[in-house]
């Protein structure tokens, strides 16, 4: 009877569960979406249930007609940042889950900044003091529910990100725990000791007793307990957060590999090795995973940048101005003409991210003459999602001493031929995309074989079902188009 492995990708607005083979060969899969809840503007909530429901729906679509005695290892990978407080005692949640889109606490995040806060944060933590994280929306949760931050001292409440309220869920309400990657992404975690610090819950006033069980990446965390339609006893053996897993998924495992998922934005992480950089350049140091096996022990950090845009430019094109109808249309009217005609996005549309961090940024559209066509607007858009990553490349060699030894892609917009050679001409590097792009489920599926013990398939094989890109721009032409960039950025 062969093994599968059950990965769960929690994410923003739907679970995937997909069953891997001992060759990482996805065999089933299923996906339930979620409803999003938007209580007033910039903030964004989820129903913790719904997300459970989407969780166990998902689970049993992919297992209909599979015996899932089959099953042995559990890999999750999820949402990171986003906030669940629940009652230890009978598993319910206290309230909506706070999202990692949500910006209610702006205003804290502010008051911290102004008293001079922000350095020593990013000392420890190597992130920003940003609503992003759930520091912040932890205290929110504490302050604004009646009898919470009393609870909480009590030790009577739970804190986790996604991944922990699932393993809680998973096990019965047996185990507590996250793993590291998404420990990294609370405010609260120090990126070198790898441990909750004590002065950060007292700067962000979250009491230690909410915080769960520090566990590595890859390594046993727990078992399945009274989980309708599994057994129980199935070893929980991967859990990472979403970007980190999606780098163990490409196999970026050697300091200066790197990946980019590219969705709705464009989350970029490079390799930097066992110890953390504190970046100088605007982006986030974070921990890569933890493996802790009797195949492969250790620590691995990275930086990770984000563009806030990047297949929603598309987006834009196809609903704010209808140039093309549907997404994939983009690249083949990109490709009606041989290049933008001296056409520049600058896709700010919700400011711009890093390396650049001006939330007050707008979008631009530069170089255009009577002889401009939407063609020209097309490629220009595709060359804007790309001329963003050459910033963040750039912040990141610059950061960890180093240039990038490739780039590999997944994502939805990681499909467009066009769109992932102008990254490599850019770049000056190769682009691998995987024959499976879906790299974040892949990744907790590889993390969970390691956790349990299965060895890794055949690196070759891996190899073999990648398509390469590799830059053939004339350099002439790469350095008129960053002049071209950069001179817009700066009058976004």
């Amino acid at each position: 009877m062969q093994e599968l492995i059950l990965a769960i990708d929690q994410g923003t607005t739907g679970t995937t569960a997909l069953l891997v083979d001992a060759a990482r060969t996805v065999r089933a899969r299923g996906y339930r979406e979620f409803a999003q809840i938007y209580p007033r503007p910039g903030e964004v909530e989820h129903d913790p249930e719904a997300i459970w429901a989407s969780v166990t729906g998902a689970i049993g679509d992919a297992l209909a007609g599979v015996d899932a005695r089959r099953l042995v290892a559990i890999g999750i990978t999820n949402q990171r940042e986003t906030t669940l407080l629940w009652d230890r005692k009978d598993g319910r949640p206290v309230g909506n889950a706070i999202v990692w889109q949500d910006r209610r606490t702006a205003p804290f995040c502010a008051e911290l900044k102004a008293a001079g806060h922000e350095a020593r944060v990013r000392e420890l933590t190597g992130l920003v003091l940003d609503p992003y994280f759930s520091g912040t929306k932890i205290r929110w949760l504490l302050d604004n529910v009646g009898g919470l931050r009393a609870r909480a001292a009590a030790g009577a409440i739970a804190f986790g990100t996604v991944d922990s309220f699932l393993v809680w869920r998973l096990s019965g309400g047996q185990t507590h725990a996250t793993d590291v990657t998404n420990a990294s992404r609370t405010l609260l975690f120090e990126l070198g000791a790898r441990r909750f610090s004590d002065e950060l819950c007292a700067l962000f006033g979250v009491p230690p007793a909410l915080l769960p069980e520090v566990r590595p990446s890859a390594g046993k965390l727990a078992e399945t307990r009274g989980v309708p339609g599994l057994p129980d006893g199935i070893p929980i053996a991967g859990v990472a957060g979403d970007q980190q897993a999606a780098l163990f998924g490409q196999d970026c495992t050697e300091p200066g590999d790197a990946k980019c998922t590219f969705g709705t934005g464009a989350f970029l992480l490079m390799n930097v090795g066992p110890e953390p950089k504190v970046s100088r350049r605007g982006l986030l140091g974070t921990v890569a995973w933890t493996l802790d096996t009797e195949l492969a022990r250790g620590t691995s950090y990275a930086l990770e940048g984000s563009a806030f845009i990047a297949g929603a430019l598309v987006q834009w094109l196809r609903d704010g101005l209808g140039i093309i109808a549907a997404a994939p249309e983009i690249e083949a009217l990109a490709r009606s003409v041989p290049d933008s005609g001296g056409v520049t996005i600058v896709p700010a549309l919700a400011g711009l991210g890093a390396p650049h961090w001006r939330a007050e940024a707008r979008g631009l559209i530069t170089g255009i003459t009577r002889g401009t066509t939407k063609g020209h607007i097309a490629r220009a858009a595709l060359e804007a999602i790309a001329l963003q990553n050459v910033d963040l490349v750039a912040a990141m060699q610059d950061d960890a001493g180093r240039a990038i030894n490739n780039l590999r892609v997944d994502g939805g917009a990681a499909a467009n031929d066009l769109l992932m050679q102008l990254e490599a001409d850019l770049l000056g590097v190769q682009i691998f995309r995987p024959e499976m792009v879906e790299s974040t489920a892949l990744g907790a599926a590889k993390l969970a074989a390691l956790g349990v013990g299965l060895p890794a398939p055949d690196a070759g094989r891996e190899t073999a079902r990648m398509r390469l890109y590799t830059p053939t721009m004339p350099a002439a032409t790469r350095a008129e188009m960053l002049a071209r960039w950069h001179a817009a950025v700066d009058k976004a």
